[in-house]
């Protein structure tokens, strides 16, 4: 039975988020052409809508759009040989023209477009272009920068794909875990714009579900490697407080006092068996993810097991000396030991300069002084985290902790 128009569209808007990769994937892996990969790939879910409305939703829609872009990918390449007087390079291209597993093409994609040549942020747009299939308008906005940023970053990219010669194609397997790094990294840089975005703007919810879906491609198609599985672990334990995250203005509920019935257990469920999974790896994405599920098991703040997170943040410390980790190892310890360890440990904090303007440092020392009852310190420290606060909300909740202390002091 023939689907209707809204029918035929919500399969299509699904075929693109769950196969736009593979399709795109498939032609440059078939043409070594980034550039006639998107035309084909955008020529193919063009040509499905008013095909589907003709002719039903097909049972297998990526394989449908796969070859639909393979089509025109062909047609092009034989035009541009007959223009060369170079036919055989059009056989050569037909030699290779059937497509890989879906999966294969993926990781293929991932790993190409987050290889270490190329710069940070190019890796990013281009991953979230060519992978999950962002225009370039949606990459802009998420990263609040304008098209022509984003367009150049991706083009870059692309060219120097070409003029270095990077291959495509999924590491060796000596080489496969250094890369597989560089590839999570992308994806939790993502996922931390969404969620803790570093202009100070509060959530990008689309933005975070994205690194989710990019995680979950990952370590499905990476199953033998434990960090791919604990950085979804850790992702989907983040995520399951979204709801949770923001009070009627918009503004950033601390954890200890969100509304815990809010949170997604599903989510929740799903990152605490993954991490369980995952924790022989003992890896920075594990270690995070078991440190994320013990706030998330504790049915309210005060049942939270501290001695077992401060343990699992000096484990993180040693794998790599990070002043957030231990800035972060302080507060944790201060609920464990009392606000006098708080104090202790972030006046102790061995990197300062690596700290310089964050403002977490002196809302830490604030929390810490105001539990000692030292309101007046506890208020000036207030204000010193207000005056460098990321947006208006979070210093707006400065202000007012500075003001109790101080109608109390």
């Amino acid at each position: 039975m023939r689907a209707g128009p809204a029918q035929v569209r919500a399969a299509l808007a699904e075929a693109y988020r769950g196969e736009w990769g593979v399709v795109f994937g498939t032609i440059v892996r078939m043409t070594g052409d980034w550039e006639l990969a998107e035309d084909c790939a955008q020529e193919a879910f063009a040509r499905a809508l008013p095909a589907w409305e003709q002719e039903g939703v097909p049972r297998r829609p990526g394989a449908w759009l796969v070859t639909a872009a393979r089509h025109r990918a062909l047609d092009v390449l034989r035009r541009r040989a007959t223009e060369r007087g170079k036919l055989s390079e059009v056989a050569a291209r037909e030699a290779v023209r059937e497509p890989q597993p879906p999966g294969d093409e993926r990781l293929r994609l991932v790993f190409t477009c987050c290889h270490p040549a190329l710069p940070l942020e190019s890796r990013v747009a281009l991953t979230l272009r060519a992978v999950s299939g962002l225009t370039t308008r949606e990459i802009a906005r998420a990263f609040l920068v304008g098209e022509d940023t984003v367009s150049q970053r991706i083009l870059r990219a692309k060219r120097k794909i070409a003029g270095a010669g990077i291959p495509y194609r999924v590491p060796p397997p000596g080489a496969r875990a250094e890369r597989l790094d560089g590839v999570l990294a992308v994806i939790y840089l993502v996922f931390t714009e969404g969620y803790a975005p570093s202009d100070g703007s509060t959530v990008r919810d689309n933005l975070a579900e994205e690194a989710v879906r990019l995680a979950r491609l990952v370590a499905a198609e990476a199953p033998d490697e434990p960090e791919a599985r604990g950085l979804l672990a850790l992702l989907l334990l983040q995520h399951s407080r979204r709801a949770a995250r923001l009070d009627a203005d918009g503004g950033l509920v601390t954890l200890e006092r969100q509304d815990r019935t809010r949170w997604d257990r599903t989510l929740i469920a799903e990152g605490v068996a993954l991490g369980r999974e995952s924790v022989a790896g003992d890896g920075p994405y594990t270690l995070q993810a078991a440190i994320a599920a013990q706030h998330a098991l504790a049915p309210v703040a005060a049942a939270t097991d501290w001695a077992a997170i401060v343990a699992l943040y000096d484990r993180l410390l040693a794998l790599r000396a990070n002043p957030v980790v231990a800035l972060n190892r302080a507060v944790a310890l201060g609920m464990r030991d009392g606000p006098q360890a708080q104090l202790n440990a972030v006046d102790a904090l061995c990197s300062p300069k690596a700290l310089a303007g964050n403002h977490a440092v002196p809302a830490v020392r604030a929390d810490a002084l105001h539990r000692l009852g030292r309101t007046r310190e506890a208020a000036e420290a207030y204000r010193a985290a207000e005056a460098i606060a990321p947006n208006g909300a979070i210093a707006r909740e400065y202000a007012q902790r500075a003001a109790e202390g101080e109608l109390v002091g």
